[in-house]
């Protein structure tokens, strides 16, 4: 038996392991290197099992004998009230438990001040600092949840709206660049009203082709039609929640006209090894929520866009909650009609983390 005493207020004993148990039949051995030689020993050691003692509440040999004796007359009277007293009696003896094991609080209660900690209950405060000394606060919890969340990179701390999500921080300069959009600008100046699977799509393609900025804000229409193609043609994957890429040849049809490098941007983002697992799903819906705002000036009808999605109104407000929207429900223009509204302004509001609280 090893016994230290080095400690201003704790005792450590270290006893070896006895025989039986789970490891009865394991040996332990330890290493010795001597630099200066350069030889490694290898020498049997003792699984020992160490144990602290707070030094003031160490009881001597006398007190632990007599506790062991004999119950008091108190005690036995404790007994009989927890087991045939009423309730009112069984509370009492709650009650002075409790002011039994924290006398200070009682003192506190009744309009005195706190008893001071003595030497075990500060040592037991010390040791409890030094271990929640690296813990992560609140903020940094929230912080790191924030990092992992399947949501577009964005400047949080802008001064303007429209400084928040950019187009090409979002989908990246050169493959903006790269998005073609000719015959979206042939069709407007010919006045052809073609049909698109998008209903978000056709109902702003006009207005944003003829509005200013429009190479810019048409590219960025087209990479938004593009992931609605991706998402929607995704089949249901092996494991729950996830989904399965088309084949790249298909997936070329599926996203045609666009070229090569844009369909590979988005299936590496938005996929891996064809395979889009639920983070996926997630960061697609959030990135069409952040594109649909900046092409909707930051306030538009749901409706549309949720149904190119595929999400209802409570899936869809989720979403959009999550890039730092706010969702409202209006009156429609036909009467007795509700319209789910999406608007993207300063401040911004984030959905906060959680924290289940432990149970008592």
């Amino acid at each position: 038996m090893l016994h230290s005493s080095s400690h201003p207020t704790l005792d450590y004993t270290a006893k070896e392991d006895g025989p039986g148990g789970q490891e009865s039949h394991l040996k332990h051995y330890i290493g010795v290197f001597d630099p200066k030689t350069g030889e490694l020993s290898v020498v049997e050691a003792k699984k020992m099992a160490v144990r602290g003692v707070v030094r003031n509440l160490q009881p001597t040999e006398e007190s632990i004998e007599e506790r062991g004796a004999s119950k008091t007359a108190m005690e036995m009277r404790k007994d009989l009230g927890h087991a045939f007293g009423t309730k009112k009696a069984k509370k009492a003896l709650a009650a002075i438990t409790e002011n039994a094991i924290a006398p200070e609080k009682a003192t506190a209660d009744s309009g005195g001040n706190p008893a001071k900690l003595d030497a075990a209950q500060r040592a037991v405060m010390d040791s409890i600092r030094e271990v929640t000394a690296g813990m992560a606060s609140k903020e940094d919890l929230q912080a790191a949840a924030d990092a992992a969340k399947p949501v577009p990179p964005g400047n949080f701390n802008a001064e303007e709206i429209q400084d928040v999500y950019k187009p090409e921080e979002l989908i990246g300069g050169d493959i903006l660049n790269s998005i073609p959009i000719k015959d979206w600008q042939d069709q407007i100046k010919k006045n052809v009203n073609k049909q698109h699977q998008s209903a978000f799509v056709a109902g702003r393609l006009v207005s944003i082709g003829q509005g200013p900025d429009s190479v810019k804000r048409l590219r960025t229409l087209r990479y938004l039609d593009l992931l609605i193609k991706f998402q929607r043609s995704a089949r249901q994957g092996r494991e729950r929640g996830s989904k399965r890429v088309p084949p790249k040849d298909k997936l070329r049809e599926i996203m045609e006209p666009a070229p090569e490098p844009v369909i590979e941007n988005i299936r590496r983002k938005f996929s891996t090894n064809g395979e889009m697992r639920k983070f996926h799903v997630d960061l697609v819906h959030t990135y069409c929520c952040a594109l649909a705002a900046i092409l909707a000036n930051y306030q538009f009808d749901t409706s549309t866009l949720r149904y190119d999605m595929g999400l209802d109104d409570k899936q869809f407000a989720q979403y959009f909650r999550e890039i730092g929207g706010r969702i409202k429900i209006v009156k429609g223009a036909e009467k007795n009609t509700q319209v789910q509204m999406a608007t993207l302004a300063l401040p911004l509001e984030f959905p906060k983390v959680r924290y289940q609280r432990p149970k008592r």
